[in-house]
């Protein structure tokens, strides 16, 4: 079972292999912090999300970097807006992000650069384009020479002779800028400062560094000349990785990635998401009317990571109710495990590797080792989740099943783990009380009280229990093995 993946630069699906072997070093370009998180990001951390924990479920020791672009026209126009500072402004909407983010599950990356944190390693990395004869400075800026790359365009597939005829349609030839460059195509590496923005010393003057070469520097700083894995948002193929590629490469002379990966947009109703269609939805106004971040994992989970996907009510209401199917498995062993003699907690029940069905994992990762096929590994995910709900359906009404225990604390292991490499976790304090948080001893006491009325002949005040506990979402079944009971 070799993992192949989809390779943006190739075109084609390819056996993955790592630089050194077991090791993944994987960059994911990550959110320019100027505003609260959308539903765009939302996929696009949480398929990046769930690769890194799928390569660590097969073996690999991740080192996973994701960046903060911290400095930018829209920070720096929020910043004058609220007449506050770049700096204050990125701040609040990093604090922001973390938030959201721990409202979806989402593990922290090992590390998170941030642009304003790395001019050092930005300004050498300029010096050493500069040198090499692939930058040249212009009245304070510093512009990258496109034509002197001779590779520039393979990653995306545009060739410069086609969009050049566009392109020149498009020039203001009155725009300063344009005026300090050499060729219409040549972008900026560095940014002489304007009146009243911030910037920082350099060879060149005061200034501030170009969106590109950014990342271009925080991936050299803290992964080396060549990565594995290069992640992000299919709107960046270009021209911002095309443009990371040619600076790079131009450098060291080597790959700056193995492997680029892009995730498919998200539309909403069918239509591209945006403010100015009015159809634009950040994650906490979605979380806050009550959508279930499981819920929201699991919609993104259902489409192939390279697919553009359509959020509409009718999908999230699905991908809730497929939610709550997997979820009724997953907590099966904290309902049933002590009748089932599995144990006092889920801490005495374990859950290994070693105690996993191995043909439902084999199956698993044979699906998602076709290109992170992570709609086909949710297939196995419900087929035992809804073996568990029938388990589940028997005990309650039977109070015994024909299944052995040993094997459904099996099934109920492999569902857990199979589960936490897509980040899909119940969580077992809050699902398994009662709104007005009645224990189980609690439970069994007014139980008692029932019996207690209907040995009296007291119907009337035993129906009154029984209705009491259907209020708080505890149905009882009378049976003559006793009477049981179960959290709706």
């Amino acid at each position: 079972m070799t993992l192949t993946l989809y390779n943006t630069l190739t075109r084609r699906q390819e056996p993955f292999e790592t630089v050194e072997p077991g090791k993944v070093k994987m960059y994911y370009c990550g959110v320019t912090v100027y505003d609260y998180c959308h539903l765009g990001h939302a996929r696009a951390c949480i398929v990046w999300d769930v690769v890194r924990r799928y390569l660590q479920f097969i073996g690999y020791e991740v080192r996973y970097i994701q960046n903060f672009t911290d400095i930018d026209d829209k920070i720096l126009n929020r910043a004058c807006v609220e007449h506050s500072s770049m700096e204050a402004v990125a701040d609040r909407f990093i604090k922001a992000y973390f938030e959201d983010m721990a409202r979806l599950g989402i593990k922290e990356a090992d590390e998170y650069p941030r642009a304003t944190h790395t001019m050092n390693g930005i300004q050498r990395l300029i010096h050493e384009l500069e040198n090499k004869g692939f930058a040249y400075p212009a009245d304070g800026d510093v512009y990258y020479a496109v034509r002197q790359f001779a590779e520039y365009g393979k990653l995306s597939g545009r060739k410069l002779e086609d969009m050049q005829a566009g392109k020149s349609e498009r020039v203001n030839v009155e725009d300063p800028e344009y005026q300090k460059k050499k060729d219409p195509f040549d972008f900026a590496l560095w940014k002489a400062a304007k009146p009243g923005e911030p910037a920082w010393e350099s060879p060149w003057g005061a200034g501030r560094p170009g969106w590109h070469i950014e990342c271009s520097a925080m991936v050299r700083d803290r992964l080396g000349d060549t990565i594995d894995i290069h992640a992000g948002g299919a709107d960046l193929i270009f021209p911002h990785h095309e443009n990371e590629i040619a600076q790079s490469e131009a450098v060291t002379g080597k790959p700056l990635a193995r492997y680029w990966l892009h995730n498919g947009m998200v539309k909403v109703d069918g239509e591209k998401m945006s403010k100015s269609l009015g159809n634009f939805t950040t994650i906490r106004d979605l979380l806050d009317r009550g959508v279930d971040p499981m819920a929201v994992r699991l919609f993104v989970l259902t489409a192939q990571y390279r697919t553009p996907i359509d959020f509409t009510d009718e999908a999230i209401a699905a991908a809730t109710n497929g939610w709550h199917t997997i979820k009724e498995g997953l907590l099966f062993g904290y309902q049933y495990g002590q009748q089932l003699g599995w144990g006092v907690g889920s801490g005495e029940w374990g859950v290994g590797t070693a105690s996993l069905l191995p043909e439902t994992v084999e199956y698993f990762q044979e699906s998602v080792n076709n290109d992170f096929n992570f709609p086909g590994g949710l297939t196995v995910l419900f087929e035992l989740a809804k073996e568990l709900r029938r388990e589940g359906n028997i005990l309650v009404h039977e109070g015994k099943t024909e299944t052995s225990p040993e094997e459904l604390q099996r099934q109920w292991q492999t569902l857990v783990t199979l589960a936490g490499v897509l980040g899909l976790e119940a969580q077992i304090e809050t699902e398994t009380q009662t709104s007005n948080g009645l224990s189980d001893a609690e439970i069994e006491a007014k139980i008692q009280q029932r019996q207690e009325a209907r040995i009296a002949k007291n119907f009337a005040e035993s129906d009154r229990i029984r209705d009491q506990l259907q209020a708080e979402g505890i149905t009882l079944i009378d049976s003559r093995d006793g009477t049981r009971w179960h959290r709706n």
